[in-house]
């Protein structure tokens, strides 16, 4: 990782709500609802080990920001 902090943008497309990793031009889901959009971005933040959610409003900026703590690895690196 390039030292920065894991993060998922949710932000309104013309085909729904879209879940994407900044600096990506692909979106991880896209969903009808931006409620949906958010609890799946917290699913994908929290199985990777937590990190920074941006929730955008339909103007475009940002409107919440949330961090997610990490899930329970069931298989954690051993050190």
């Amino acid at each position: 990782m390039s030292g920065q902090a894991n993060s998922r943008d949710v932000t309104q497309r013309e085909d729904g709500w879209a879940v994407t990793k900044p600096g990506s031009d692909r979106a991880s889901a896209v969903l009808p609802t931006q409620a949906e959009a958010i609890a799946r971005a917290k699913t994908i933040l929290t199985n990777d080990g937590g990190g920074e959610l941006r929730i955008h409003g339909k103007d475009g900026e940002i409107r919440d920001q949330r961090t997610i703590a990490p899930g329970n690895d069931p298989y954690p690196p051993r050190g």
